[in-house]
């Protein structure tokens, strides 16, 4: 089978050979050119450019067709027929499902979206796409590095995306980072795609706060939760279930988790929760909070209050200091915790209140210490004798 390059030919000759090339891997389209113009061309061509997956072309054989289609794209003039190709384009490269071909059309749309105009909207619809082919391959990395840039690099089209779509993109977002493992990243796109509801439309994002809420609990390395209870969407949920679990991951102890299990067993199962993470979740978090309290405890006060066996205290300890949340050390000869530093469950005025009165002594030191500093430069110098 031959490979076309369409290389140093007009437009028009190009379209003849995608024709032709189309034609010779079994596509139904015809030879000759349509009456109604390039745009009527491509549509047909694009119509039929799937073809060649499932023939026996090679990667490098489909590559150069997407690749001279895209080539003609770009040189079609501007305007409403020019955007639905580029769906109808982004729509056939979505449907490449196979790993093999799923690189090269992440390629082909890549160098789709840098050819476009920046100012063009519909750069939106083809960064859209290469997020549902990234995912599907395993290299949504490639594409999305994070909300910050994301944003730079639409917002550049005049008008830049809809709340809407914006909407519809973080939430595709959410779901192919969590197919691909990165929770962290994943619970960072929930949260920009919660803050961007209001008090007025709050409700409509609804399954969006409940998914949130589930994703930020489930996951293992996530701990500090405050920050959701804060996002209009969250507030809505305000005496459900899920609102009131939620806070308990937030502000409770474990036996509040335990009296929440035992009588709504059912619900935990059915939002997919696994009790024993929790427990064990819920068990750090209890540490955390009564370190606030007091920084020196026994393991007796431990067991009490983890609801740990004697013989498990020093592996939580250890598995504790694993979370980089908590820092401390043991000693086993008087079965005593000492700890040094803790992160704060929740971040209110009281802790915006010590971190100003710490930020505040320690200017107070550094100014003081500048002093004695410039009095010793500018002493007199005793003469020797």
């Amino acid at each position: 089978m031959s490979v076309y390059t369409f290389l140093e030919i007009d437009v028009n000759a190009q379209v003849e050979e995608l024709r032709a090339y189309l034609k010779e891997v079994g596509a139904e389209i015809s030879m000759e050119r349509s009456p109604k113009g390039l745009e009527d061309d491509l549509h047909k061509i694009i119509g039929v450019c799937d073809t060649a997956f499932s023939s026996e072309a090679t990667e490098a054989e489909v590559e150069a067709l997407l690749n001279s289609i895209v080539s003609v794209l770009i040189v079609v003039p501007v305007g409403e027929k020019t955007e639905s190709l580029i769906l109808a384009f982004c729509e056939k490269l979505a449907k490449a499902h196979s790993n093999r071909l799923g690189h090269v059309c992440l390629r082909v749309l890549n160098l789709l979206f840098h050819a476009l105009p920046e100012n063009l909207g519909v750069r939106y619809h083809v960064y859209y796409t290469m997020v549902q082919v990234s995912g599907q391959i395993g290299q949504v990395q490639a594409v999305y590095q994070s909300v910050e840039k994301m944003r730079t690099t639409l917002n550049t089209a005049q008008p830049p995306p809809s709340t809407e779509q914006l909407q519809q993109l973080l939430r595709l977002l959410h779901q192919t980072l969590m197919a691909n493992k990165l929770s962290e990243e994943a619970s960072k796109v929930m949260i920009e795609l919660l803050g961007t509801y209001t008090t007025e439309n709050a409700s409509q994002a609804r399954e969006d706060a409940h998914r949130c809420i589930i994703a930020s609990l489930a996951d293992p390395t996530t701990y500090i939760m405050d920050h959701l209870l804060c996002l209009k969407p969250v507030k809505f949920l305000e005496g459900e279930l899920i609102h009131d679990l939620l806070t308990i991951f937030v502000s409770e102890k474990l036996p509040g988790y335990i009296h929440f299990y035992n009588n709504h067993k059912e619900f935990i199962s059915s939002i997919g929760l696994d009790h024993e993470a929790n427990v064990r979740k819920m068990r750090l978090l209890t540490f955390i909070q009564m370190a606030e309290a007091q920084s020196e405890m026994s393991f007796e006060v431990l067991m009490q209050e983890l609801q740990l066996g004697s013989e498990k205290v020093e592996g939580f300890i250890i598995e504790s200091l694993k979370t980089k949340l908590v820092s401390a050390r043991m000693d086993q000869n008087h079965r005593k915790v000492f700890v040094t530093s803790r992160v704060h469950r929740t971040f209110g005025r009281s802790q915006w209140q010590n971190l100003h009165d710490t930020l505040t002594s320690w200017k107070t030191n550094l100014s003081q210490v500048k002093e004695s500093m410039q009095a010793i430069v500018t002493a007199p110098t005793v003469p020797a004798k």
